[in-house]
C-alpha cells in the first residue's frame, strides 16, 4: 500500500499544476486524437497504482535487487511531477516535450530494472509506457499547433 499511496501522492500534488493550467489548456488547439478532459485522471491514477504495485513488488524482493529499480522509479516519479509542472504550470511546450522524451528514457531502464528483479513488475510498466508515448504525441502536437 505504501508505494502505491506514493505514486498518487506525487500525482495528487502534480494536480496542482494541471488546476492551474487548465482553463489555459482547454483553449488550445489541440492534435487529432486528443482524449476528453476527464479521461486523464482516470488514466493516471490507474498508471500511478500499477507503477506503485511495480515497486513494491520490487520492493519485496529485498536488497541488494531493489536499490538501482527504486533509485529509477523515484527519479521518473520526479521527472513526472516536473513535467507536469513544466506542461500545465509554466506553459514551456517544448521544454515539457524534450523533458517528456528524458522521462521517458528514464521509464524504460525503469521497466528493464522491474524486469530483472520481477518480471510481473516491469511488465505492469508497459501501459504507463505507452500512455506517455501517447502523451509526448500530444505534447508535440500542441507545441507544434500553438506556437507563435
Amino acid at each position: 500500500m505504501v508505494f502505491p499511496a506514493i505514486a498518487l501522492g506525487i500525482g495528487g500534488i502534480s494536480s496542482f499544476a494541471v488546476s492551474k493550467g487548465l482553463p489555459f489548456y482547454e483553449q488550445l488547439t489541440k492534435p487529432p486524437l486528443s482524449p476528453p478532459n476527464w479521461l486523464f485522471p482516470v488514466v493516471w491514477t490507474a498508471l500511478y497504482i500499477l507503477m506503485g504495485i511495480g515497486a513494491a513488488r520490487v520492493w519485496n524482493k529485498g536488497a541488494p535487487a531493489r536499490t538501482a529499480p527504486l533509485i529509477l522509479f523515484s527519479l521518473q516519479l520526479l521527472f513526472n511531477a516536473l513535467w507536469t509542472v513544466w506542461f500545465f504550470g509554466v506553459g514551456a511546450y517544448l521544454s515539457a516535450f524534450l523533458w517528456l522524451i528524458l522521462l521517458i528514457v528514464l521509464i524504460i531502464l525503469m521497466i528493464r530494472s522491474f524486469l530483472e528483479v520481477d518480471p510481473l513488475a516491469g511488465k505492469i510498466q508497459i501501459p504507463y509506457l505507452c500512455w506517455c508515448l501517447f502523451a509526448a504525441y500530444l505534447n508535440f502536437g500542441i507545441w507544434l499547433l500553438n506556437r507563435s
